[in-house]
């Protein structure tokens, strides 16, 4: 370590070190930038609805392909997109290749467009997929290796909170950029101009994760990780047969809530046009709030879970409020702005506190597999569902369509309660306060001391007392419980010391 980067203690005195907080910050916004570009691309269709109908004659299974599409890749391909991370490419490596993709995907949609191609549009959106949800596994890594510990549930929040806000800025200004395009233009090209322009998004966040690949080399080099890692086997796909059955149960709740989310998003801009008489813009605009209150809300949501612990309860505290949302909309007539604020409360809390559980309970060799299995069979039920969804609009409307949104809650539901009980069952910490993980650290700590000065004292032949077999074992045997309740992966990352 560079004497001008760190003092006699080890603490890192220019910004320039890896660990030094203002660099750990500025990897951070690049990390949320990363996810800008895909999120602002995946809704623009949301966002221009009524012109694909008008400028490129779709109707609404036709509309609502353009979003399935972009799933049935990631059936497969983002858990094998992050096998590759873990076995092969690397996350930096990784998130360049995905992120190029990505940027591919979205300028084949644009081009279709312009030329008014379907089938070109549904290839550009299925490259597009192909990048999108492998780059979050990625990103996912990249959050996990540079804030494992105490900062993870804030920044996972904060990390969901940009990409939210790119979702945001999209129902926004797609409108306006539209009518702008439309002075130099006509027909379906000027929307397929419009999309063109959105895709510069792509082309930004790629350029955020050159920048943060240079960063990340830079940092293993400094803080040695990769010989810290050196020990650790490799990840084997026979691997996945060991994750927990807490594990398989947030799968369940990927697939069973975003799916009453983003659904309901991409379909949301005619609803409001339809049940509340709203115009475009206003549609777009009670639309955009759930995206909008979740980019403002995530941090501190993701603070509050750091402060307080408890995920699980946080969980199913959030799914119960978005039930509550989903029948404000359905049954009643109030104005829905209070429907959808409250279902981007909830949502942002949810993601706030769901995902960092990945990481309490999985370990670190195996994270972008394990990230690439929930993004998979959330795609397969977003994929099979918005398919569904435009055929139950064009046949039956839009409260059969609540109806169904609101059955897949409930699964949620009943998935976060069962992980309470097990959880709750086998002396698990994914419902502990900070207080009583630090508590388990210290007692497993203790625990293994003692287990280690029995080992030693058993090998002593002249030693006069000796521990009974039947205690020895029982002291063994509870250091290996306590050993397999996830500790190693709710403690600080050592591989990057704490902020200064």
């Amino acid at each position: 370590m560079d004497n001008t980067e760190s003092s006699s203690a080890g603490t890192p005195t220019s910004w320039c070190h890896p660990a030094h907080r203002v660099h750990r910050f500025f990897a951070l916004l690049l990390m949320c930038f990363l996810c800008f570009g895909s999120y602002f691309c995946y809704d623009t269709p949301g966002a221009l609805a009524d012109n694909f109908k008008g400028d490129s004659h779709l109707n609404t299974s036709q509309f609502a392909l353009l979003y399935s599409i972009y799933s049935w890749p990631n059936v497969v391909l983002c858990f094998i997109g992050g096998y590759l991370i873990d076995r092969y490419f690397g996350v930096r490596l990784g998130t360049v290749i995905y992120m190029s993709i990505l940027f591919t995907g979205a300028i084949l949609f644009a081009l279709g467009v312009y030329i008014n191609k379907f089938w070109l549009m549904i290839l550009g959106r299925f490259v597009f997929g192909i990048g999108g949800e492998s780059l979050q596994v990625a990103v996912n890594n990249y959050v996990v290796l540079w804030f494992k510990g105490k900062e993870l549930n804030m920044v996972f929040g904060l990390q969901l909170s940009f990409s939210r806000f790119g979702s945001t800025v999209n129902f926004w200004v797609m409108e306006p950029i539209y009518h702008w395009v439309a002075n130099y233009y006509g027909g379906y090209e000027r929307l397929g101009v419009t999309l063109f322009i959105a895709s510069m998004t792509c082309l930004g966040s790629l350029l955020c994760g050159l920048i943060l690949g240079f960063m990340d080399y830079r940092a293993e080099k400094i803080l040695e990780r990769s010989e810290q890692h050196s020990n650790e086997p490799p990840f084997r796909m026979r691997d996945i047969l060991n994750f927990k059955t807490v594990y398989w149960l947030l799968s369940i709740i990927c697939v069973a809530y975003y799916v009453a989310i983003f659904p309901f998003i991409a379909l949301g801009k005619l609803f409001f046009e339809r049940k509340f008489d709203f115009n475009p813009q206003e549609a777009n605009t009670v639309n955009s709030m759930v995206y909008f209150l979740s980019a403002a809300l995530s941090p501190f949501f993701g603070i509050l879970i750091d402060k307080t612990g408890r995920n699980v309860m946080w969980v199913i505290l959030s799914i119960i409020t978005t039930i509550g949302s989903h029948f404000l909309l359905a049954f009643t007539f109030v104005n829905p702005y209070v429907g959808v604020m409250s279902l981007g409360v909830s949502y942002s809390l949810l993601a706030s506190g769901l995902w960092p559980l990945v990481a309490m309970i999985v370990p670190e060799s195996q994270l972008g597999t394990a990230y690439g299995i929930c993004q998979a069979v959330q795609n397969l039920g977003l994929a099979t569902v918005i398919i569904l969804a435009g055929v139950v609009v064009d046949k039956y409307g839009y409260l059969m369509l609540e109806m169904f949104f609101l059955g897949c809650l409930f699964i949620a539901l009943i998935a976060a309660v069962l992980i309470y009980i097990v959880d709750s069952a086998n002396s698990g910490v994914l419902n502990l306060s900070p207080q009583e993980r630090e508590a388990l650290k210290t007692a497993t700590i203790q625990t293994d001391e003692r287990a280690n000065l029995l080992d030693h004292e058993s090998s002593d032949p002249d030693e006069e007392a000796r521990p009974s077999e039947d205690e020895r074992d029982s002291v063994l045997t509870q250091s290996d419980r306590i050993r397999s309740r996830y500790i190693s992966h709710i403690l600080p990352n050592t591989n990057i010391p704490d902020r200064p």
